[in-house]
């Protein structure tokens, strides 16, 4: 029998190439609390991939009714629907099942089409607890470009900074324990409200006053402090290009193995 070494090789490469395209880029986000022991959490962090367009929050605007809910009480569902019915993106997710403690973390992995405008940009939100409206994500919806336009994949990995929280405005910060989400508060929307607009956080009360930073367990949850750390992000695509090469490596090995054995085959005596 008679190998075509070269055909063999090229049906793998173009399988390989064809079934990756088929299912899309595999992307990964991954998000790692960097308190500190007796540190701040996180609640499961929603994330989205959109056109650039879709919009979490305007500094010095009011909250949206999502933002609200994220910042108040960790609920991703009201974003959730309003990423579905801007029809900007083409995934999201809520990742992780519960608080995420410092030093832990938590991931997903999202099939994204690499050519799609609506899968472009990168957006997440979580809320910093224990607090009364204390979030983080990214205001800027063109902050993280994850792909280009011709589909190569620009990876993200980042730090969020203390300094980075924000305020909701939507409830005081009184720090009373009944109205303060993993502090105390027992039931959703507890808060006294507020009106305000959405701002940097200004920090947790001075420990002494009763607050926050009074409690054993969050002795070390002051995210103003200097240089504190909330969060790394991560976004990166699975396998990694490494795998890929190794693959095309393999098949490659595969290939000359069949081409020693022809040639041997043809060799030997009938």
């Amino acid at each position: 029998m008679r190998f075509d070494v070269k055909l063999i090789l090229n049906t793998f490469a173009v399988g390989f190439v064809c079934c990756a395209l088929a299912s899309g880029a595999q992307i990964r986000v991954t998000i790692t609390n960097l308190a500190p022991v007796n540190g701040t959490f996180l609640t499961p962090v929603w994330a989205g991939f959109h056109d650039g367009t879709f919009d979490v929050y305007d500094s010095g605007a009011p909250a949206s009714l999502a933002l609200e809910r994220i910042a108040e009480d960790g609920d991703t569902g009201q974003l959730m629907t309003d990423f579905t019915a801007s029809g900007v993106g083409d995934a999201q997710g809520t990742i992780g099942g519960g608080p995420v403690s410092p030093s832990s973390s938590v991931s997903m992995t999202f099939t994204l089409d690499q050519m799609s405008g609506n899968s472009r940009y990168f957006s997440y939100a979580s809320m910093v607890v224990p607090s009364i409206v204390a979030f983080i994500a990214n205001g800027d919806p063109l902050g993280f470009q994850i792909f280009s336009p011709g589909g190569t994949f620009l990876p993200a990995d980042f730090i969020v900074l203390g300094s980075m929280v924000n305020d909701a405005g939507t409830e005081v910060n009184d720090e009373i324990p009944m109205n303060t989400a993993f502090f105390g508060q027992m039931t959703p929307n507890t808060g006294v409200p507020q009106n305000g607009v959405v701002m940097v956080h200004p920090g947790f009360l001075s420990i002494g006053a009763g607050g926050i930073l009074d409690a054993a367990m969050f002795a070390a949850a002051d995210f103003k402090g200097a240089g504190y750390q909330i969060a790394r992000i991560q976004v990166e695509q699975v396998p990694e290009p490494s795998t890929t090469l190794s693959l095309m490596a393999g098949l490659t090995a595969l290939a000359l193995a069949i081409r020693r054995r022809s040639i041997q085959t043809k060799r030997s005596p009938v």
